[in-house]
C-alpha cells in the first residue's frame, strides 16, 4: 500500500497534469473557431453547432451532480437562467463574433484579463480594497494586450471591432464569475456549471432557428467536425479535469498553471493557423502573463 506522503505526491501531479491540460484545451478553441470559418459559416452557426453537440454531454453532467439533491428553488433557477445567459450564452456569442474579426493570439491575450476585469468589478461594484501590487499588475497587462492590439490594428480597422466584441465576452464572463459564488456554495461547482451550460445551449440552438431558416444548417461536412472537436474536446472535457484538478490542487495553483494558455495558443496559431510571430506578440504576452501572474501572486500575501 503506497505511503501517504507517495499519494499526496501522485495527486499534485495528477492535478498538475489535469490543470495543464485543461488550460491547454480551452485554447485550442480559438484555434478550431478560425479553421470553421474557412468553411464560410458566421459565428451563429458554429456557436449553435458547438452548443448543440456538448448539449447532451452538459445533461448528464447536470444530471449527475445533482442526484440524490433536492431541485433547485425558483429563485435558484433564475439565477442559473442569468448565469447561463452571460456566463456561457453571451459570453460565448461575443467570442465567437469577434474572432471573425481578430487573430487568435489577440482573442486569447483579450480572454487572459479576465481575473483583471473580476477585480475591478468587485472594486465597481462591491467597494474592496485593491491594493498597489493589484493595480500594477493591472496596468501590466493592459500593456501588454494593448502593444498586441496596436500592431494588429495595422492589419484592418475591423481589428477594433473585433477586439471590443471579445473584451465583452471577458466582461460579460468576468460578470457570471462575480455573481455565481453564492449559489456555487450552494449547489455545487459540478451542478452550476452543468446546469449554467445547458441553459447556454438552449439559448444558442434558439438563437440560430430565430434568424436563420433550417436549410442554414447545411454546412460543409468539416464544420460538423470541427464544431464535435470544440464541444468535447475544448468545452466539455477541460471544464470537467479544471474541477478535477481544483480538488486536488486548489484555485490558486490551478489558476497559474492556466498561464501556459496564451503560450499555447500562440504555438496552434502558428503551426495550425499559420498566423505570424512576431517581436510584439511576444512582447504582448509576456506582459500579460506576467501581469496576472502578479495578481496571482498579489492574493496570496498582503501589501505592504
Amino acid at each position: 500500500m503506497p505511503s501517504p506522503d507517495t499519494t499526496a505526491r501522485r495527486d499534485v501531479l495528477t492535478g498538475v497534469l489535469l490543470a495543464a491540460g485543461g488550460a491547454i484545451a480551452f485554447s485550442c478553441k480559438a484555434i478550431i473557431i478560425k479553421l470553421a470559418y474557412r468553411h464560410d459559416v458566421d459565428a451563429v452557426t458554429t456557436i449553435m453547432y458547438r452548443m448543440l453537440f456538448a448539449l447532451p454531454l452538459f445533461l448528464a453532467l447536470s444530471w449527475w451532480s445533482g442526484r440524490n439533491k433536492p431541485a433547485p428553488s425558483a429563485q435558484e433557477w433564475r439565477t442559473l437562467f442569468g448565469l447561463g445567459f452571460c456566463g456561457y450564452y453571451l459570453a460565448s456569442y461575443l467570442d465567437f463574433a469577434g474572432l471573425q474579426y481578430i487573430s487568435a493570439n489577440l482573442e486569447r491575450l483579450i480572454l487572459y484579463l479576465n481575473p483583471t476585469i473580476v477585480l475591478l468589478a468587485g472594486k465597481l461594484l462591491f467597494k474592496t480594497e485593491v491594493s498597489r501590487r493589484q493595480w500594477l499588475a493591472l496596468g501590466v497587462s493592459y500593456i501588454g494586450v494593448l502593444v498586441v492590439f496596436a500592431h494588429d490594428l495595422r492589419t484592418g480597422p475591423d481589428i477594433a471591432f473585433g477586439a471590443l466584441l471579445v473584451f465583452g465576452s471577458a466582461i460579460s464572463y468576468a460578470i457570471y464569475l462575480v455573481y455565481s459564488g453564492q449559489l456555487v456554495r450552494r449547489l455545487g461547482a459540478m451542478r452550476v456549471t452543468g446546469l449554467g451550460t445547458t441553459i447556454a445551449c438552449f439559448l444558442c440552438i434558439a438563437q440560430f432557428f430565430i434568424l436563420k431558416p433550417p436549410s442554414a444548417m447545411i454546412v460543409a461536412p468539416e464544420v460538423i467536425w470541427l464544431s464535435v472537436m470544440n464541444a468535447v474536446l475544448c468545452t466539455f472535457v477541460p471544464v470537467l479535469i479544471t474541477m478535477m484538478a481544483l480538488e486536488r490542487i486548489g484555485a490558486g495553483i490551478t489558476a497559474q498553471i492556466g498561464m501556459i494558455g496564451p503560450m499555447s495558443t500562440i504555438i496552434l496559431s502558428v503551426l495550425v493557423l499559420g498566423e505570424p510571430f512576431t517581436v510584439w506578440i511576444a512582447a504582448g504576452t509576456v506582459l500579460v502573463v506576467a501581469g496576472v501572474w502578479l495578481l496571482a501572486r498579489s492574493r496570496m500575501r498582503p501589501d505592504s
